[in-house]
Parts: structure tokens; sequence; C-alpha cells
């Protein structure tokens, strides 16, 4: 239901002190806070609106930043964003937030996508690896963007195994930053 109701990427921005007229939050919105691709905004009750992504990418920088600044008419008005759930709530705060995350000294042999990812998923929703990593230009330090439960408890280290050319598997710790 989630992704035929094109919720897949939904954000949801808060206005604390005021803010613009729908039709015209509309237009400001995609613009202002430089979106890539296109999005739907509706009104979701008195301080929110709803956001509608097309692009992952939309989606992430939506959430990484605390708050947008839209600006109309030579007034500006704050707008933080949050992900929208199923279940949300106008009265309550959420505990989602988009954070980085760090693997110092991991092997070079894991900072493919799949890889990083897989270890990324240990602390929350892996959303996109650091250009560095990505390039691979790096081999100090991998970094993953992930969406994390700020309520959960995050693991320091995580073991993560490798098999020689023996078939002896070596055994490694990896700190996580």
């Amino acid at each position: 239901m989630i992704v035929n109701e094109n919720l897949e990427y939904a954000v949801i921005g808060k206005f604390s002190y005021g803010w613009p007229e729908i039709q015209d939050l509309r237009k400001l919105i995609s613009k202002q806070c430089e979106l890539k691709g296109d999005c739907n905004i509706g009104l979701l009750s008195n301080r929110h609106v709803l956001i509608r992504a097309t692009l992952l990418e939309d989606y992430v920088h939506l959430l990484s930043k605390p708050a947008f600044y839209i600006t109309q008419n030579n007034w500006s008005f704050p707008m933080r964003t949050l992900k929208w759930d199923p279940l949300f709530n106008p009265e309550e705060e959420t505990t989602t937030a988009i954070a980085w995350i760090s693997f110092p000294s991991l092997p070079p042999n894991f900072f493919g996508k799949k890889a990083v990812f897989s270890l990324a998923a240990v602390v929350g929703k892996p959303l996109q690896g650091d250009m560095a990593t990505r390039n691979q230009t790096r081999p100090s330090c991998a970094r993953v963007k992930v969406e994390v439960d700020l309520l959960r408890e995050f693991p320091k280290r995580i073991k993560i195994g490798m098999r020689m050319k023996t078939d002896e598997v070596v055994e490694k710790w990896v700190k996580i930053k």
C-alpha cells in the first residue's frame, strides 16, 4: 500500500511559526529545497504538509538537514522535516533520524555497496554511502548514511568473517562510529 500510494519516500514538513498558502508551498518547497525529482505536496494538518518525493536522493536530502527555510515575500518560514510513518501523530515527536556512521579500518574488500550496506543494516536502514566510499578513494574508513531509531541501542562494533585461500575463516571486529 505504501508503494501504491507513493509514500515510499514520504516526508512530513513541520512549520512552527506560520507558513505560506498550500498552493504557494507546492511551488516553493520543490525549488527552495533543491529537489531533483517530482514531488506531491498536500496539507496534512494545520502545521504539517506531506511531501511525497519520487527519488530516494530527494528523500535523503529532505531528512538530512535540520531545517529548511521557505522564503516568500521577504518572510522566512522554518520547516523541519520528519520521516512519515503510517502511525504519524502530529502531537508526538518522531524518534527517527538520519545519521552518518563510519567503519574505521574496514578492509577494502568490504567497501562494495552490498557489503557495506549489509554491515550498516546492523545500525539502521542504509540509504547511501559517501562519495569516497563509493569511489573507494579513502580505504581507511567507509561511511554510510542510515535511517536510525534514536530509542534503539546501537552496537559499538561488529564481527566480520573472511575466508582465506586455505578455506580458513578469519574473524575480525570492526568498530562503528
